[in-house]
C-alpha cells in the first residue's frame, strides 16, 4: 500500500521584515546577509497569530484542495518547535479551530526535519489500516524564539505554515516511494533553543535560539547529501530520475553545496529561501505548495525532499507526484 498527498496549502503572515529593516535593528547589512544566507526578507507573525492559527489556515487550504470534509480527517500531526505553549499540543489547538472533531492529534518536534518526520509517521499509521485521512502540518513562530541582538541568527528565521492531506493512494504509481532518517543527539548543542523548561536543574523562562553556525553548516551539507545518496541507492534510482528536489530552506549556501554534492541541475532544485528565510518544519510544505501553484509539478514527477535540523535530525523522502485539484487560493 502507498500513501499519497491529495491536497496542500500554506499560510504566510502579512508582515514582511526586510534586510533594510534589520540594518536598523542590529549590526548587519543587506550585502552581508545576502552573501551568507541568500535571504532578502522573511515573514513575521502578528501578536494575534501563533503556530496554531497559522497551521489552521494552511490546513483549511489543504482540505479545500483535497476536496474532503473536515470531519473525515482522523489524524492530525503537527511538526513544530515553536508551539503556542508547553501543552496542549498545537495539533489539538488546530483541531479545535478547524472543527476536525474526529481526529487523533499530536505534535512532533524534530525541528527543521519535523515535516518529513510527520509525513512518515502519518504514512505508517495509514498503512496500519486504522486511519484514512491524515493532516500533516508544519507550522513555526520562530520570530518569538529569535535573539534579535544576535546578527548570526536573527537574519535567518521567519514564520509561516504549510500543510498536506495524506491518504491511501488509489493508484500505486503515485505516493511515497521510500525514506531514510538519522539522528545524532551527541551534537544537539550545535543548534538549540532555551526555555521554557529545566536545563541543568535550573528553570529557564527565556526562549532563545543558539547556533554554532559553521558546524551546523558542515553537518547539514554532509548529512543531507549522504542520506539522499543512501536513499537513491535503496530505491535503485539515480539523481537523474529526480524531477524536482525540494529541500529544507535553511540558507542558500547550504542548498548550493547540496546541489553540487548530488549533481542536481539548477532547474531541479527548488528554492524560496530568499523570500521567507528559514521557517524550520514549515519550509518544505510551504515550498511544495509554492511549487505546485507555480505549475512546477506534473503528474508522475518524482520528487525528493531532504531536511536537516536541531537534534541533530535529518532525513530524505522520495515521492511520486499524483494529480491534485487546484482550487482558488
Amino acid at each position: 500500500m502507498q500513501t499519497t498527498i491529495t491536497g496542500l496549502g500554506s499560510y504566510l503572515p502579512e508582515k514582511i521584515l526586510t534586510n533594510a529593516d534589520l540594518e536598523k535593528m542590529v549590526d548587519t547589512s543587506n550585502e552581508w546577509i545576502i552573501e551568507r544566507t541568500g535571504v532578502s526578507e522573511r515573514r513575521i507573525l502578528s501578536k494575534e497569530e501563533s503556530s496554531s492559527t497559522m497551521g489552521a489556515e494552511a490546513a483549511l487550504a489543504a482540505i479545500r484542495a483535497a476536496d474532503i470534509s473536515v470531519k473525515s480527517i482522523d489524524l492530525i500531526i503537527v511538526a513544530t518547535c515553536s508551539p503556542d505553549g508547553m501543552f496542549p499540543s498545537t495539533a489539538n489547538r488546530i483541531q479545535a479551530i478547524i472543527g476536525a472533531k474526529n481526529a487523533v492529534c499530536f505534535d512532533i518536534n524534530s525541528a527543521c526535519n519535523g515535516f518529513l518526520s510527520g509525513l512518515i509517521v502519518g504514512n505508517s499509521l495509514i498503512n496500519s489500516k486504522q486511519y484514512n485521512n491524515a493532516l500533516i502540518i508544519g507550522s513555526e513562530a520562530l520570530s518569538r524564539l529569535v535573539d534579535w541582538s544576535d546578527r548570526n541568527t536573527c537574519v535567518l528565521f521567519g514564520d509561516g505554515a504549510g500543510a498536506v492531506i495524506l491518504e491511501k493512494s488509489k493508484n500505486d504509481a503515485f505516493g511515497i516511494v521510500d525514506f531514510q532518517f538519522g539522528s545524532d543527539g551527541n551534537n544537539g548543542d550545535l543548534l538549540f533553543a532555551t526555555g521554557p523548561g529545566s536545563i541543568k536543574n535550573e528553570l529557564v523562562k527565556e526562549a532563545k535560539i543558539i547556533m554554532d553556525g559553521q558546524n551546523v553548516f558542515k553537518h547539514a551539507v554532509n548529512t543531507m547529501s549522504a542520506v539522499t545518496k543512501d536513499l537513491l541507492k535503496q530505491t535503485n534510482l539515480t539523481i537523474e530520475d529526480i524531477d524536482l528536489c525540494i529541500p529544507h530552506q535553511a540558507n542558500i549556501r547550504i542548498l548550493n553545496a547540496i546541489a553540487k554534492n548530488l549533481s542536481i541541475d539548477e532547474g531541479a532544485m527548488f528554492s524560496n529561501v530568499n523570500k521567507y528565510g528559514n521557517t524550520s518544519a514549515a519550509s518544505i510544505p510551504i515550498a511544495l505548495t509554492e511549487a505546485f501553484y507555480a505549475n512546477m509539478l506534473n503528474e508522475g514527477d518524482t520528487l525528493l525532499f531532504t531536511a536537516f535540523g536541531a537534534g541533530l535530525n535529518w532525513g530524505s523522502v522520495i515521492l511520486n507526484w499524483g494529480q491534485i485539484n487546484k482550487p482558488e487560493k
